[in-house]
Formats: structure tokens, C-alpha cells, sequence
């Protein structure tokens, strides 16, 4: 068999890839060695900013099968038959360290899932958890900010940490869930997925409803206490890389289960508490989970930073059947996640072969900028109308369109009658049982004792209390005790 030849970036074969050009044996380089210049000039390239959020991920390639007819709920194409599959990418990451970081850690995990409809690309932006620490994304940088590295000590310090929940008492439902059991899943198979916001499906009749998902693994869930975790980092802190790689390229292929709860829209304005409030999650008991289909993980990439480093996932690319809803998290990523890909990756992100759509074409008038690769030719305008048989508007909305009133201006959320911070937290402390309930006041004490400001302290004790007043004085009182120790 023949060797292949190995070429510059142009083509030219490479005669010596070992030794630099020099003048003479020993001298200094020279400027003319064109492959040395142009691999050092690359190396110097290769990387791209990485995300500043959930910078650390895995990714695989899999199919979705629809189990349950939901037809009457949405006209989704790729949801329109029992037996459809589609295909699907989706990347797993942990959100505030950087790419370096370990994966056995507390912290939520993104659960990122590309659809690659016939309709085009549907995006489903989610984490672990059924909700997020804040409703409003204005907070959002901030928040981020004061779980990130000090710019200082250059560490995730307690005192940003619990100085930001502090003064944000809608964090303490996903507080109770991050510093509960589930805070450090075992591996990413081990999980839990939740879209978390609230989505809009509309039917083939018009008619609207309101959307949560939940996908339910169907490995089991399970999680690592502190300890465990702390041990697992110190063995491979790409513990969750090496599980998930390993699982599919065994053959053993992680699936979960997608069910859905779903809101006739007239509910939404009577409801009891906002149901567009990502910090709260709908009972069960009002909407029950009904299931849709399951998610089956069975190709690695191929190459990581091909495939998972430059995969772009926007919550905006919707299909027809599915949309928006008022959810103003949701509305604040609709415009941020696609923004960053146009940062990290380019204009033409959606050009690289793990963002483009398989079989939908696309067809539209985009052009130029770095990397494009669908220019068009001489007979493509590239401006709409026109005479020339160009791609024109279907006047068929993807959704419903969402009634709005008012008058403009920064408006707090309008009050429902259970509208409180508080409330759900308490709801999950009491379901935990006696030993639930001693671990997860021991992960919070943990924290909140190395705080150096007795205010922030006091604020945060706060919250728990409100939230039960079991849970607080629990709290309370080993607080006390790690910082008199």
C-alpha cells in the first residue's frame, strides 16, 4: 500500500517534516522555510475562545424515536408518527468551570440536544435540573460573574458565591436542588434532562399549548456524594468524557425517556404561581408527564473539537409546531446563545458539518464572511423580492403568536397568587428523607460557613428559613458550628 504524501496547507508535497531550513548546518532559520512558518502560524491558531459558560462538555450522535402520538398537541413533523426517528447530536457540559476543568463536580450540567429535522435543525437548550437560580436574564452576566473565577485570587471564592444568592432569593429551589443529592451525577448516563423553560407547541388545528420537557434516563440516576467525587477527580478528571466514550464504544448505548407536560395556553394566565417562571417547576398532580418518544446515544465523534468544541446550539432554531413562550430566560437566550456562537465560531457556524441541517435544505440569502461556503453563483440574487425565482416567505408561522398588552418599560413579573421564592424550595426539602435532608444541609453549611461577612450569612439563613423553618434551623445551626470550629 502507498504511503500518503504529506502537503502544506496548499498542496505541495512536504520534503522534511523533522529539521527546519537553515543557512548552513547549525545556523539560524530561515525566514523562506514556508511549512515551518505556516505550522508554527497555525498552532499559534488552533484555538477558539472557548464558551464562557458550560465551556467544559461532551457530545455524541444518537436518534430520537417517537413512542406517543403527540399530534394532538403539535404539528412538529419529526414528532408526527409513531416509529419516526430523527437524527440527533447532543453535548453534556458542566456550566462554571473552563474547558479544563473536571467533570465530578457540584454544579448543574447542560443538556444540549440538536434535532436534525426534515424541517430543518430544532435545537433543545436544557440542564439536569427542571429550573435555573434566577427568572430574569439581566441578571444573568452577574450571576455567572460571581460563580466564575475572582479576578483577584484567580478561584471561585464562597463570598461572591453566596453574596450573589444573597441578594437573589428566587435561587434558593435550585440551590436546594444543586446542593441536594442530585448535585453530582455519576456520570452524564446517570442524569436526568429537563428543557427546564417553558416551550410553546401549537397543532395542525391552531390551537396552543405550553410545553415543559423532561427527559428521564433509562440507565437510573445516580449521583456522587462529595467525597466519592472528590476521589473520582483525583483517579480522571474527565470522569464523565471516559464514562459516556467508553459506554457507546462498548456498545452499550445510554437512552432516556422524553415526556412532556403539557398546558392548555388558557391556563396559563389563572395559574397559580407564573408558569413561565424557570425558577419554579408545574406539579405533576396538575400536569401529568405524558410521554413523547426516547433518545438513544449510539456514535461518538469522531474528532472533539470538530464536533463537540464547534457545535452551536441556539434555543431560537425552532421547526414549525414549536415556539417561544413568555419565559423571559428563555426570551434573554433566544438572542445570547446564537450572539456567542457568532463570536466564538463565526458568522458561518452554522456552514460546519456538525451545526448544518441533514436533509433540510437551506436556502436563503446569507452571504460572505469568513468561512462561507454557500455563496451562490451567477444566477443567485442576493436580495428578496426579486424576479428571479429566489426562496420566498411561506406566510405560515411556525407557532401561535403570544397575545401581549401593556405599556413598555422594566416591569417586575405581574404577581399570581403563589408567586413567592420560596415555596417549592421548601416543597423539595420535605420530600427529601431524614438522611437526604443531613447531607444536603451539610453541602450548604459547607459553603456558606467559609462566607467572611456575617450580613451575607444572615441573608442567606434567611432564605432557608423561609423556605421551612426545619430547613433553616437546620442550616442555621451547622453553620454555626463549622465557623466555631
Amino acid at each position: 500500500m502507498a504511503k500518503r504524501v504529506l502537503t502544506t496547507e496548499s498542496g505541495a508535497p512536504v520534503a522534511d517534516n523533522q529539521n527546519s531550513a537553515t543557512a548552513g548546518a547549525g545556523g539560524p532559520i530561515l525566514l523562506q522555510d514556508q511549512h515551518l512558518l505556516e505550522k508554527l502560524a497555525r498552532f499559534n491558531r488552533e484555538r477558539i475562545p472557548e464558551r464562557v459558560v458550560h465551556a467544559r462538555g461532551s457530545g455524541a450522535y444518537g436518534y430520537f424515536e417517537v413512542t406517543g402520538d403527540v399530534t394532538g398537541f403539535t404539528r412538529a413533523d419529526f414528532l408526527s408518527q409513531v416509529g419516526k426517528r430523527t437524527e440527533t447530536f447532543i453535548r453534556f457540559s458542566t456550566v462554571a468551570d473552563s474547558l479544563g476543568g473536571a467533570d465530578a463536580v457540584r454544579d448543574p450540567r447542560g443538556f444540549a440536544l440538536k434535532f436534525y429535522t426534515d424541517e430543518g435543525n430544532y435545537d433543545l437548550v436544557g440542564n439536569n435540573t427542571p429550573v435555573f437560580f434566577i427568572k430574569d436574564p439581566i441578571k444573568f452576566p452577574d450571576f455567572i460573574h460571581s460563580q466564575k473565577r475572582d479576578p483577584f485570587t484567580g478561584k471561585q471564592e464562597p463570598d461572591n458565591v453566596w453574596d450573589f444568592w444573597a441578594h437573589a432569593p428566587e435561587a434558593t429551589h435550585q440551590i436546594t436542588w444543586l446542593m441536594g443529592d442530585r448535585g453530582i451525577p455519576a456520570s452524564y448516563r446517570h442524569m436526568n434532562g429537563y428543557g427546564s423553560h417553558t416551550y410553546q407547541w401549537t397543532n395542525a388545528a391552531g390551537e396552543a399549548f405550553f410545553v415543559k420537557y423532561h427527559f428521564k434516563t433509562n440507565q437510573g440516576v445516580r449521583s456522587l456524594s462529595a467525597d466519592q467525587a472528590s476521589e473520582l477527580v483525583g483517579k480522571d478528571a474527565n470522569s464523565h468524557q471516559t464514562d459516556l466514550l467508553q459506554a457507546i464504544e462498548r456498545g452499550v448505548n445510554p437512552s432516556w425517556t422524553l415526556h412532556v407536560q403539557v398546558m392548555p395556553a388558557a391556563d396559563a394566565a389563572d395559574y397559580r404561581f407564573n408558569p413561565f417562571d424557570l425558577t419554579k417547576v408545574w406539579p405533576h398532580s396538575d400536569y401529568p408527564l405524558q410521554r413523547v418518544g426516547r433518545l438513544v446515544l449510539d456514535r461518538n465523534p469522531d474528532n472533539v473539537f470538530a464536533e463537540v468544541e464547534q457545535a452551536a446550539f441556539s434555543p431560537n432554531n425552532f421547526v414549525p409546531g414549536i415556539g417561544p413562550s413568555p419565559d423571559k430566560m428563555l426570551q434573554g437566550r433566544l438572542f445570547a446563545y446564537a450572539d456567542a456562537h457568532r463570536y466564538r465560531l463565526g458568522v458561518n457556524h452554522t456552514h460546519l458539518p456538525v451545526n448544518a441541517p441533514r436533509t433540510a435544505v437551506v436556502d436563503n440569502y446569507g452571504r460572505d464572511g469568513v468561512h462561507a461556503t454557500r455563496n451562490g453563483s451567477r444566477h443567485d440574487k442576493n436580495y428578496e423580492p426579486n424576479s428571479y425565482a429566489g426562496p420566498a416567505q411561506t406566510d405560515a408561522a411556525l407557532a401561535a403568536p403570544l397575545a401581549i398588552h401593556g405599556w413598555t418599560g422594566t416591569h417586575e413579573a405581574p404577581a399570581h397568587t403563589k408567586d413567592d421564592d420560596f415555596f417549592q424550595a421548601g416543597e423539595l426539602f420535605r420530600l427529601m428523607s431524614k438522611d437526604e435532608k443531613g447531607r444536603l444541609v451539610a453541602n450548604i453549611a459547607g459553603g456558606l460557613s467559609q462566607v467572611t461577612r456575617d450580613d451575607v450569612i444572615e441573608k442567606n439563613l434567611a432564605h432557608f428559613h423561609a423556605a421551612d423553618a426545619d430547613y433553616g434551623k437546620r442550616v442555621e445551626e451547622a453553620v454555626r458550628a463549622l465557623r466555631e470550629d
